[in-house]
């Protein structure tokens, strides 16, 4: 090739390649906006804090069945909706008011009661008085999407499972020991004047895995906590008396702890963000403009292990997703070249904001491993998460 040809070559390269360096936000328009959340404030699940917990006091009564979806939860639930539909709006996706066009929002929920409560109260918020329905499965049947390892949607190993979780935690003794002054923290909120308030074991099931020990116990318990505060219970119900914000935040690395085991270990992220995530590319690519994939942390933080990103906000610990709680992924395109990206962001209120109904809201860029500072082209991004993803 004559260096005359060479020089034209470059010509046509160097501005195509110094154009998608420089792309920043003003030059994008949202296309499509999936949004992958956790249901809202409930009561305790059955056995979240495990038989043989001991505890100086009764624990306060809720004033809905366990695993209900709160009306305080569901209050909360129709205040984040309406600022989500400013977002939409906003970005010029949909409208700020009104009823969406047939076909341009879904709205989609697991079969869990309280998933399916919480997209309802969610559509309140978002649509009020308009015909959008939540499309969910009947009990009891699994949904893949949101519960892959019960709906055997992959081909998923217990061993091989097993294997990687001790390779990415070190193995639950490093995870005690790691731990310890967080559950130094709990005994004393539990004031059970012994050294250690909780159940010698416990061990759940779940296709094949069990857990068991401190931090299988602690986790539940944390987690009842910080329920406690949300759901404004007075401050002398919440732990006894015996723990602030500051406090729930620190407990909130044992709850976090449940999902450094069952979800962002490599293994369990690609499987346990499966279905979840080709739903995900299927709509960014020829979806509706938006769509709610209500379900549960376990489906966030996969999410999030499976985009290789971590999920830190005010009030909580890293990767402890607060009720309603969610990843907005949106695919956006450059309206100078029509090359298409995408963009990620961590979607939360903080401990006050719910627990006062506040309608306060933190979007926070979640940086994709791989991509620039700004947004990752949608090709690459679309081929190397689909990589991810176990079969």
């Amino acid at each position: 090739m004559t260096v005359r040809a060479i020089l034209a070559v470059l010509a046509l390269l160097i501005p195509a390649a110094a154009h998608s360096a420089h792309t920043t936000p003003s030059d994008l328009v949202t296309e499509r906006v999936v949004l992958v959340m956790r249901h809202g404030i409930r009561a305790p699940l059955e056995g979240e804090v495990p038989e043989g917990t001991r505890s100086e006091r009764p624990w306060p009564v809720w004033s809905v069945a366990q695993s209900v979806v709160t009306p305080h939860g569901e209050r909360a639930l129709e205040i984040v909706a309406e600022t989500d539909r400013r977002l939409l709006a906003s970005r010029g996706l949909l409208d700020a008011a009104g009823c969406p066009k047939a076909g341009s929002a879904s709205i989609v929920a697991n079969t869990s009661p309280r998933a399916i409560a919480s997209a309802v109260a969610y559509v309140r918020g978002f649509a009020p008085q308009c015909d959008l329905k939540v499309l969910h499965l009947e009990e009891p049947q699994a949904d893949p999407i949101f519960e892959p390892l019960r709906a055997k949607a992959t081909a998923f190993n217990a061993d091989a499972a097993v294997a990687d979780i001790n390779r990415s935690t070190g193995g639950m003794a490093r995870l005690v020991a790691r731990d310890r002054k967080e559950l130094a923290l709990l005994n004393g909120v539990l004031g059970c004047g012994r050294d250690d308030c909780l159940p010698p074991a416990i061990a759940t099931r779940g296709h094949d895995i069990a857990l068991s020990g401190p931090i299988r116990s602690a986790s539940g318990i944390a987690q009842v906590l910080l329920l406690q505060y949300l759901e404004g219970m007075p401050a002398e119900q919440v732990g006894w008396g015996r723990i602030d914000a500051a406090g729930l935040q620190r407990l909130g690395r044992l709850h976090a702890d449940l999902f450094t085991v069952y979800t962002r270990p490599p293994y369990m992220a690609a499987h346990q963000a499966s279905a979840l995530g080709r739903r995900i590319l299927d709509t960014l690519d020829h979806g509706p403009a938006f769509e709610l994939l209500m379900g549960h942390d376990t489906n966030v933080t996969a999410l999030a292990a499976a985009l290789g990103v971590d999920l830190r906000a005010e009030g909580y610990a890293t990767n402890d997703v607060p009720p309603g709680g969610a990843i907005l992924i949106e695919r956006l395109r450059d309206v100078r070249s029509g090359l298409r990206y995408v963009r990620a962001s961590y979607r939360t209120q903080s401990p006050e904001a719910l627990r006062e109904l506040g309608a306060q809201v933190s979007l926070t860029p979640l940086r994709i491993p791989g991509c620039a500072k700004g947004p990752c082209r949608y090709d690459a991004f679309a081929a190397a998460f689909a990589q991810r993803l176990a079969k």
